[in-house]
């Protein structure tokens, strides 16, 4: 499906090149994808095509058209996954940390979704050609477990739990700091970052509402192992409240920028959260399932140097 961003330029944006204010603007592009679409004609200037380096003026108007990707791009290939439950209706696996869930503009292949395609043969449709048997989503660099539907109804049934909120979803996350409570209830709203597309802020107005419970599972010196419990499910809800918080998740670069690791004088080389259990009624059967992913290598070693 093509895709369409309207952008009007602002006062203080005035004198960007173009290609480095669209991949700021636009979440699912980087530089060198905007510049592509730039040089092909996807992205005009009050209607006129332009060139990457063109500097911006205020109250420019640019139209950034992302056409859809072909269907060649979706391709089953043959990576192993860590199966943690499958039969004729789901599957669940724990997906390691630097695996894209669905491929995308910059990553076409070797996600989650090839993977898939190859080990099921068969996944649910999606209004989104890209996403097949996509029923929720982890962060590149968040591991843990992830589900994926096998047909549609399968899909549609999980995805009215999600909405309702009667997936029991658990976290384990490392962070700077140690709360000053053992429980903590964290409900700020969450909205786009007003200057950065790709992020997204805490806020007192506007946005979506989010809760996240935090609790204290191992405090250290300067850090601390928490449990995170999302009660709703918005885009980088977890990294985002415990920034809010002033305890942001070690190795998050986005919400933390690394301020953390330095006083503690650690290297983390991909921010700190797993997706450790779902619990949920099996839309086929109607039996409670739980789903536990175990720890990967690269959480553990971060937890045994805080310990020592």
């Amino acid at each position: 499906m093509e895709t369409t961003h309207h952008l009007v330029i602002e006062r203080e944006q005035a004198g960007e090149r173009l290609d480095v204010l669209v991949a700021g603007a636009v979440p699912e592009l980087s530089r060198s994808q905007a510049k592509r679409l730039i040089d092909d004609g996807f992205i005009l200037v009050d209607g006129e095509e332009a060139k990457p380096a063109a500097k911006v003026r205020a109250g420019d108007e640019i139209e950034v058209t992302i056409p859809p990707p072909t269907a060649a791009e979706l391709v089953a290939e043959p990576i192993p996954l860590d199966v943690l439950f499958e039969d004729d209706w789901l599957i669940a696996v724990n997906k390691p940390p630097g695996m894209v869930v669905h491929p995308a503009a910059g990553n076409w292949t070797g996600t989650l979704v090839n993977a898939l395609l190859h080990h099921c043969r068969r996944l649910s449709e999606s209004d989104e050609p890209m996403r097949p048997g996509i029923v929720h989503r982890l962060d590149k660099d968040t591991s843990g477990v992830i589900v994926a539907a096998k047909d549609t109804v399968t899909h549609w049934k999980l995805a009215e739990q999600f909405a309702a909120r009667e997936i029991e979803k658990e976290y384990r996350v490392l962070v700077g700091g140690v709360p000053a409570q053992a429980r903590l209830i964290v409900t700020a709203n969450i909205a786009r970052h007003p200057r950065d597309r790709k992020r997204m802020h805490a806020t007192d107005t506007g946005g979506r509402k989010a809760e996240t419970v935090l609790e204290l599972i191992e405090a250290f010196d300067g850090a601390a192992y928490l449990r995170a419990l999302p009660k709703t499910g918005r885009t980088h809800q977890i990294r985002v409240h415990c920034a809010h918080v002033h305890r942001p998740v070690l190795g998050d670069t986005v919400y933390g920028r690394g301020k953390a690791e330095n006083r503690l004088g650690i290297k983390v080389a991909r921010q700190m959260l797993h997706a450790h259990r779902l619990a949920f009624i099996h839309p086929a059967t109607g039996r409670p399932l739980e789903l536990t992913a175990p720890l990967p290598v690269d959480f553990e070693e971060v937890l045994a140097v805080l310990r020592g």
